[in-house]
């Protein structure tokens, strides 16, 4: 098959839950990310076969996301495009997807396209077409909702992701003080790059419509340069019903609003449209666990892509795993026993301080490990990730 290169990725900002972006719909985060993508490259669009977009939360504003946002954003109706829900994993899969379409031949250049506006998350029902009683609707919310059915009938998860973080914490014997330590240093790593400048050629601004007129956001909203291990300490489990709980909105990723994205291809094509390229994938894994485990499960699947690819773990320059909870984080490193202070891990921080917007991490992701790749002169690497659920996805990126 034919070998596939990553070229440029970028992202919007990450915002906080109702913060700064709330006011933009998912829609209108990815076609700014989009425009952004055609601007810097100067490609021309009628050289994209297609988008794939990846969303966690997705409506029926923008039905087959990556269709609407490419005719949105300027695209020619030719272009063709679809969306995918891996959950947590989303923006990589979509990456993958992309790769296997160029390396089969079916396409040459495709866009992946992740994004997420939690804050305009839905609220839904699915009893309104039969009719309303007197008790009225039940209006579900598609953030909390999602998290408890999505282990199915036979592997319920009703305290969600946070009831499966707190077993692993029982599991592995995780201290409150490791994740809350394990937390400051993704947010001290964060806010250094941020005031290093680290960030600035992933970015893509974002305009804000208000009324004192438009705003430019243009940095993170997530990154806490204020908090310290006093503050983390005082914050309370979020399960409060269980006297041993850890975990806390403090040392568990945020829920944000982003869009990402990247042009996907071969060597020859990037070279034909004038790209240049930043990373090559080299290979991928996908795996899967008991739902309730599934803050581990990115131990098999980095595991498997680095046997595929006839690498060991410490061959590595960079280990991308996402934060989604700081004790799920110690857990796999416990699993491959490598320290949490290691410096190959998230250099530039990860979910608890950027953000953790669902359909767009694994796109943010990549973006920040393209570009943190060459500014730290590194060559290998891995990005991976849980998925709620009980799958991880991993993928191994060499530097161009």
């Amino acid at each position: 098959m034919r070998d596939v290169v990553i070229c440029a990725p970028l992202r919007t900002p990450v915002g906080r839950m109702g913060g700064a972006l709330a006011p933009v719909t998912a829609l209108e985060l990815a076609t700014t990310v989009l425009r952004a993508l055609v601007e810097r490259t100067g490609i021309d669009p009628a050289g994209v076969d297609g988008v794939i977009g990846a969303q966690g939360y997705a409506t029926m504003e923008a039905p087959a996301f990556g269709r609407v946002a490419a005719l949105d954003a300027g695209f020619p109706v030719e272009t063709t495009g679809y969306q995918l829900d891996r959950r947590c994993g989303s923006g990589l899969q979509a990456v993958l997807n992309a790769a296997m379409e160029v390396q089969t031949g079916v396409a040459d250049a495709v866009i992946a396209l992740g994004v997420e506006s939690m804050s305009n998350a839905p609220l839904y029902t699915v009893e309104g077409r039969r009719g309303v009683t007197g008790a009225g609707l039940l209006l579900r919310d598609a953030l909390s909702r999602g998290r408890e059915t999505v282990g199915g009938d036979r592997f319920p998860t009703p305290e969600g992701n946070v009831g499966s973080a707190e077993l692993l914490r029982a599991e592995y014997g995780i201290s409150r003080d490791a994740q809350d330590a394990l937390a400051l240093r993704s947010h001290r790593r964060a806010v250094a790059a941020q005031e290093s400048g680290a960030f600035a050629a992933e970015l893509v601004n974002v305009p804000v419509p208000g009324r004192r007129g438009t705003v430019l956001v243009d940095r993170d909203e997530h990154p806490r340069a204020d908090t310290g291990l006093e503050a983390l300490g005082a914050l309370r489990p979020i399960l409060r019903r269980d006297p041993d709980a850890t975990v806390t909105a403090g040392n568990s990723s945020g829920q944000n609003d982003a869009a990402a994205a990247c042009i996907v291809t071969t060597p020859g094509r990037a070279a034909e449209l004038g790209l240049e390229p930043m990373l090559r994938l080299v290979s991928w894994a996908v795996a899967g666990n008991d739902p309730l485990r599934f803050g581990v499960a990115p131990v098999p699947a980095t595991n498997l892509a680095l046997a595929r690819a006839g690498i060991r773990f410490d061959d590595l320059d960079v280990i991308e795993l996402n934060e989604a909870f700081a004790v799920q984080v110690l857990a796999c490193l416990a699993d491959w026993g490598v320290d949490a202070e290691d410096p190959r891990l998230n250099p530039r921080g990860s979910g608890i301080s950027i953000g953790h917007p669902i359909g767009a991490t694994g796109l943010r992701m990549l973006a920040t490990l393209a570009h943190e790749m060459v500014d730290l002169d590194r060559e290998l690497a891995v990005e991976t990730m849980c998925i709620g659920g009980g799958q991880a996805l991993a993928a191994v990126f060499e530097r161009v």
